[in-house]
């Protein structure tokens, strides 16, 4: 059976206290803390074979660029990329918002005819639907917005039932003919309901549409296979699964990055470039990385991956599944309300919640004062809150390192608010 207390001594930075108070952290969905093998492989990437990859001839490049795309390969593994070179399929990035951009960025290249006849799948013009849900981020809101602005394609959306999960029952309503790009999150970061992907994959792959997924919530706390799920793109994030920041992934299907135009420019991507005509840009995933990559980030990024396998991912699931019940005692008290799902069934352990009468940055700074961590605001996701009648809220989110003491201090406090405040 798996030590989750032996687990969490690997992370350095838990071992101190706040305001007199050991730390609690419940901010995981924000970004999660790191375990020292994961602190040491960047560190010793730097001191030991530190080099550009892809373009240097001598030993330390050839070793810097053999730890990087080994890395590639790890995250692949992850997430169910790496039957026939599926490490092909990964791209890296500078983050999950980096990643939906870039998908944006290259639809609208198409759009304007750029990559050719190959490209043309991806083009955009008015009549033309994007469709999205109120429960998205705003990396997935705000680029498809403005794709659809550039294009004069429409933007439509999914409504929320009343636990705030996406309506996916009216994938058929909603995804009609038009429709040529479905972005919708795995897991919103606000309400922790994991989305019914199902009847909304089927019905965009029935129209001819591309699914995009915004797989930032559900890659470090389920486990992920996109061949499986049968999505055509997807964004996670490394800092949110142990990881460094400044890294993340963009995953597609070989036969789409492969006819995708770039989004991007400069060295590394491109095979031939000329002064008078087009340049040759590389195969994928060379063709998405212009510039000097994030190398030692990457590399840890990769380690973190296989820290995560080697734990093993329906037992993180399992684990995360006990606090996550305990911080649904959360809904148990007076005048405070979980925004989302309150029953321990599909969700994971992201808890957002009010406190009547109290302003989420009081409760904030209330809880900061015992030693706990938790999110303050609308976590860059409004409408969703105004879903719920609200403009911000407090949100706990659990990660591997976290124990039920951990839940029953964050919920014992939160008790103790409306009082401290005199409501």
């Amino acid at each position: 059976m798996t030590d989750f207390a032996e687990i969490r001594g690997e992370f350095p930075i838990l071992d101190q206290r706040i305001h007199g108070h050991p730390l609690v952290y419940l901010d995981s969905a924000a970004t999660a803390q790191k375990p020292s093998t994961v602190i040491d492989a960047e560190g010793d990437f730097y001191r030991t074979i530190n080099a550009g990859v892809h373009r240097g001839a001598h030993e330390l490049a050839a070793r810097s660029t053999v730890a990087f795309e080994q890395a590639r390969a790890k995250v692949a593994r992850l997430v169910g990329a790496d039957e026939q070179e599926g490490h092909e399929e990964i791209v890296v990035t500078a983050g999950a918002t980096a990643a939906l951009n870039l998908l944006a960025t290259a639809f609208g290249n198409a759009s304007q005819g750029r990559g050719g006849q190959v490209a043309r799948r991806f083009a955009l013009k008015p009549g033309d639907e994007i469709v999205v849900s109120k429960a998205e981020h705003h990396s997935v809101l705000l680029p498809f917005q403005e794709l659809a602005a550039r294009t004069g394609a429409t933007l439509k959306w999914f409504e929320l039932d009343d636990d705030g999960r996406i309506r996916s029952d009216t994938a058929d309503e909603v995804i009609t003919s038009r429709t040529k790009i479905v972005a919708i999150t795995h897991i919103s970061n606000v309400t922790g309901a994991v989305t019914d992907l199902t009847p909304i994959v089927n019905r965009t792959h029935e129209v001819g549409g591309l699914f995009i997924l915004d797989a930032c919530q559900s890659v470090p706390h389920l486990a992920i296979d996109f061949h499986a799920l049968g999505v055509d793109f997807a964004a996670f994030s490394a800092h949110k699964m142990y990881g460094p920041t400044g890294v993340g992934f963009l995953y597609g299907r070989r036969e789409l990055l492969e006819a995708l135009p770039p989004a991007s420019f400069g060295g590394s991507m491109v095979e031939l470039a000329w002064m008078n005509r087009p340049a040759q840009y590389m195969d994928p995933p060379a063709r998405f990385e212009a510039g000097t990559q994030p190398v030692a980030q990457v590399v840890a990024a990769g380690v973190a991956a296989d820290w995560m396998r080697a734990i093993g991912m329906d037992e993180i699931a399992r684990h995360e599944r006990t606090i996550s019940g305990e911080l649904l005692k959360l809904n148990d008290l007076d005048g405070v309300r979980v925004l989302g799902p309150v029953r321990n069934e599909r969700r994971i352990g992201t808890v957002a919640f009010d406190v009547r009468g109290v302003h989420p940055h009081d409760v904030g700074q209330f809880l900061d004062a015992e030693g706990i961590a938790v999110r303050v605001g609308h976590h860059c996701a409004q409408p969703v809150h105004r879903h719920f009648g609200l403009f911000a809220s407090n949100r706990a989110s659990c990660g591997v390192y976290n124990s039920v003491e951990d839940a029953a201090a964050l919920v014992a406090a939160v008790a103790r608010v409306r009082e401290f405040f005199k409501v």
